[in-house]
């Protein structure tokens, strides 16, 4: 390896006499000292040249940087410094991968360059900063999915190796890629797995991290206004370990005493993150959005106001200004707020699907190679009969010689078949999830353009002079924009859970839960769906409490799926949720009724297959029926049509067993 250090560095400096004599002048006119009295431990000669070229990483004069890192170089090889060594490749891979995506060959090349020579000398940190910096490069430049495999490349690395380092990193890597990709339920996943390692990890260079930004990472992934976000929230304050941790922790507990109406507490905090100078680390627009909290509270927020929203750089925030408006009575800013975070939301979905859609049109031009494939096929089939019938005119003593020359051709022949073969396999495969990628587009068109027409619409209306519309229709217009917002947030819920299914990564943790406590809550959240004149009850077998052990939040939200559906289909009647132990044995019961149209016995599997409406003119994705069978399945309970009720409408029956399925030891620790 000191080789061929030695070769890269020669190679690098001939390029003239003039850069010869310049690289002198640079080496002459560093500090010349022996000891290592620096952060980073290395020789104090080579660190004066690494701050040096530091200062020149990522600027316009590539000539210049390359000499002073050269020097670094040189000076290592003299002082035997392998630390150094491996800081010259750093720096050269940090410098490259500034640029655009056609200078991807030379980060690739500094890539693995830096790998080798940081586990040669064992310098595991620089091993995994190498896949930091190009993971970086390929995000800024348009494609997360090589991001994401890369990322994935390094945890596979250090759960191999058992490396709690590694695995540390990478998963607060991933937080970082799936936050700003605003995939808050894959980044909770990763943020559990680094809690895991931390917790139960020696190493001193993961316990030197900060935990406490991992519990507010954790906290991000929940709704603002839920109990668990304010757990994390403590949490992290109870873990901090320097200044910066109690800054985060004042930011958000500034938020959750604005969310308590606890006006005094909020100045209070709100002005200890005013004067920290550290504020700009945790959000570079958390002055902004304090600004729009205080107008907010004060009563004096406006349509100017209301603008600023933009200036915020987190969709969080923007979630946290929207609740606090609306707690504090501010309905119609609330809904302005609430429309632009939706149409935020909207264009970073889009715009994760359009990167899909083009690797999925680049993976297409294998048709191409196909046909390049069959076409040599059929010239290798020709060569094989020339050669046949050379090799029968051919003199005795190549008769050898030909025959293995024929053979060698059949043997390409059979692999490029079998390439031919995969590769119509694969074709096949993309034309089918094209067809159901179609079908899907066209079903979303529909589903969002209807409440988008309708919030549309009655925003028109609201904009009509104050005396063509009475206080009672202008607030009945409000409502229905609220109601048909909500309407398209619940598409891009279901969306996202699908997603998260399809990938595996859609986890159910197991806690406390209490029978009346989720079927109630479960209606609160439905009610606002019913048609006017339609009731919802819940009627429990018994009023006395019972708790067991399950995920709370997966039963609630097949109830919400269940009473949504019933809500979509009932415009006259009620619709009852009940609860019961004795109907099937160490199972609790819930069932969903209806008086609704109903649906025929034979459509009774059908309706949970993914994308199946039986009325294509009510609301919906045809998801939310395929979404309560999979989370049911995960969950080790049952969710079905009952087909033996026949008092008019519908019955969903959901069985929950009271001991679940063996929870394995990481979901567990993660719940720990």
């Amino acid at each position: 390896m000191t080789l061929l250090c030695h070769f890269l560095y020669f190679y690098g400096t001939m390029k003239g006499l003039f850069r010869i004599i310049l690289l002198l002048v640079v080496f002459s006119s560093a500090v010349k000292s022996s000891a290592q009295n620096n952060a980073y431990g290395i020789d104090d000669e080579c660190y004066a040249l690494f701050q040096r070229v530091e200062s020149l990483a990522g600027g316009e004069s590539d000539e210049e940087f390359d000499l002073v890192n050269d020097s670094l170089l040189q000076t290592a090889l003299a002082k035997n410094d392998n630390k150094a060594q491996v800081i010259y490749y750093v720096e050269r891979l940090k410098h490259i991968n500034k640029g655009t995506i056609e200078t991807e060959s030379r980060v690739l090349k500094a890539f693995e360059e830096l790998k080798t020579i940081a586990l040669t000398y064992g310098y595991k940190q620089y091993y995994y900063y190498a896949y930091e910096l190009t993971q970086n490069f390929y995000y800024n430049n348009g494609k997360p999915n090589t991001s994401i495999e890369l990322l994935q490349e390094m945890q596979t690395y250090a759960i191999e190796q058992n490396d709690a380092y590694g695995m540390w990193h990478s998963s607060r890597y991933m937080v970082s890629l799936y936050t700003a990709m605003s995939d808050f339920v894959t980044a909770k996943k990763y943020i559990l797995e680094g809690i895991k390692v931390y917790n139960e990890t020696d190493d001193p260079t993961v316990r030197r991290q900060s935990i406490a930004n991992a519990y507010c990472d954790l906290s991000n992934t929940y709704p603002v206004l839920s109990d668990s976000m304010r757990i994390y929230i403590n949490k992290a304050y109870e873990v901090s370990m320097n200044h910066t941790d109690t800054v985060r922790c004042n930011y958000y507990m500034a938020v959750i005493a604005a969310l308590d109406k606890d006006v005094n507490k909020y100045r209070e905090l709100r002005d200890r993150c005013l004067a920290d100078g550290q504020l700009r680390l945790i959000s570079v627009t958390a002055r902004n959005m304090f600004h729009l909290i205080d107008e907010i509270i004060e009563g004096t927020i406006n349509n100017k106001d209301l603008d600023s929203i933009e200036a915020l750089s987190k969709i969080r925030e923007m979630k946290f200004v929207v609740n606090i408006a609306e707690l504090y009575g501010y309905e119609n800013a609330a809904f302005r707020l609430e429309k632009r975070l939706m149409e935020l939301m909207e264009a970073n979905f889009a715009n994760f699907n359009q990167i899909n859609m083009a690797e999925f049109d680049a993976k297409m031009g294998n048709k191409v190679l196909t046909a390049d494939l069959e076409q040599t096929s059929q010239q290798l089939a020709r060569t094989t009969l020339t050669l046949t019938i050379i090799v029968t005119v051919v003199l005795l003593g190549l008769l050898a010689f030909s025959y293995s020359q024929v053979i060698g051709l059949r043997r390409r022949r059979i692999r490029d078949q079998k390439m031919i073969n995969e590769l119509t396999a694969a074709n096949r495969k993309a034309e089918i999830a094209n067809a159901a990628k179609t079908r899907f587009v066209q079903n979303m068109s529909h589903e969002v353009r209807t409440p988008l027409n309708a919030i549309v619409g009655f925003s028109q209306l609201l904009s009509l002079p104050d005396d063509v519309l009475s206080p009672e229709e202008k607030k009945e217009f409000s409502n229905h924009i609220m109601n048909n917002t909500k309407i398209l947030i619940m598409l891009l819920e279901d969306i996202l859970n699908t997603t998260d299914m399809d990938k595996g990564q859609y986890k159910i943790t197991y806690d406390e839960g209490e029978v009346h406590y989720i079927c109630r809550a479960a209606i609160t959240s439905s009610e606002h769906r019913l048609h006017s004149g339609v009731e919802m009850l819940y009627e429990p077998e018994s009023e006395d409490p019972f708790t067991f052990r399950t995920d709370p939040q997966r039963v609630q939200q097949i109830l919400i799926n269940l009473l949504t559906n019933a809500c979509k289909h009932t415009s006259k009647g009620r619709i009852v949720l009940s609860s019961s132990l004795k109907a099937k044995p160490d199972y609790v019961t819930f069932t969903v009724t209806d008086t609704g149209p109903g649906i025929p016995a034979d459509q009774a599997e059908i309706i949970f297959d993914r994308f199946t409406k039986l009325n294509g003119f009510v609301q919906g994705t045809g998801l939310g029926l395929s979404i309560c069978r999979e989370i049911a399945t995960l969950m080790g309970a049952n969710v079905y049509l009952d087909t033996k009720y026949t008092d008019g409408g519908a019955r969903f029956v959901f069985e929950v067993p009271i001991v679940p399925p063996v929870e394995s030891k990481s979901e567990l620790t993660a719940q720990e």
